[in-house]
Order: structure tokens, then C-alpha cells, then sequence
């Protein structure tokens, strides 16, 4: 199985994890996880907020590494760039938690070009 697969079950995976650690306070409250109040604000938020768009990121990249391999992109390409976005989005993540904007949206963008990169691998190949 290609490395690119890998890659779009652990993109499905990060969205949950973005906000796990937002859970383990004391003050979660389990029988309420969605409780608009303690999502609030702080770091709560900025992991709600990574975790939200995680899901959104998450279909294009899907979709993208389907056709790309599909469509006869080269599945070493593919691979590196299934990497790249992951590690994007990891720092992305930890750029949210940590409140650092611009180097945020610098992750975003390089994950957002990878999967465009990924989309269009079988035109160049």
C-alpha cells in the first residue's frame, strides 16, 4: 500500500487528536463535549479551531491523493508530498496551540499547495 494512503488515514486522524489535549482538563465535561462554553476561549479554542479545520482540510486531501494516484501521478511524488502535507499540518497544529499566527499560516499554505501538487501529479507525470 503506498506510503500516500498512510497519509490520508493518519489526515483523517489529526482533526481528533487537535483537540484532545483541550479534553484532558478538569473541567471537561464529558457528558457535555460540546458544551459552547468551554470551547470558549484560549487554548480550548485555538484547538477547537485546529481541530475544525482539520476537518476541513481533510476531503481535499483525500480526494486529491485518490486522483493523483488514480489518474497515474507518480506514487513516489505522490508519497513525498503526502508527507509533506503531514507534517504541515502537524505544524499547523502546534502553531495553533501555541498561538503563533503567521508561521500558522505559513504550515496552512505549504499543506494547501502539497495537496494542489498532489491533485495535479498525473498532468506532469
Amino acid at each position: 500500500m503506498p506510503f500516500a494512503i498512510w497519509c490520508v488515514f493518519a489526515a483523517a486522524l489529526l482533526p481528533i487528536l487537535s483537540a484532545f489535549p483541550a479534553k484532558l482538563s478538569k473541567d471537561f465535561d464529558n457528558a457535555r463535549p460540546r458544551d459552547p462554553e468551554y470551547w470558549k476561549s484560549g487554548f480550548r479554542a485555538r484547538a477547537a479551531s485546529a481541530q475544525a479545520n482539520g476537518f476541513e482540510a481533510f476531503p481535499i486531501f483525500a480526494v486529491a491523493i485518490i486522483v493523483g494516484l488514480w489518474q497515474g501521478g507518480d506514487a513516489i511524488w505522490i508519497d513525498r508530498l503526502a508527507g509533506l502535507f503531514i507534517g504541515a499540518r502537524l505544524i499547523y497544529v502546534f502553531c495553533y496551540w501555541s498561538d503563533r499566527a503567521t508561521p500558522r499560516s505559513l504550515a496552512w499554505a505549504v499543506g494547501f499547495l502539497s495537496t494542489i501538487a498532489i491533485f495535479t501529479s498525473p498532468v506532469w507525470s
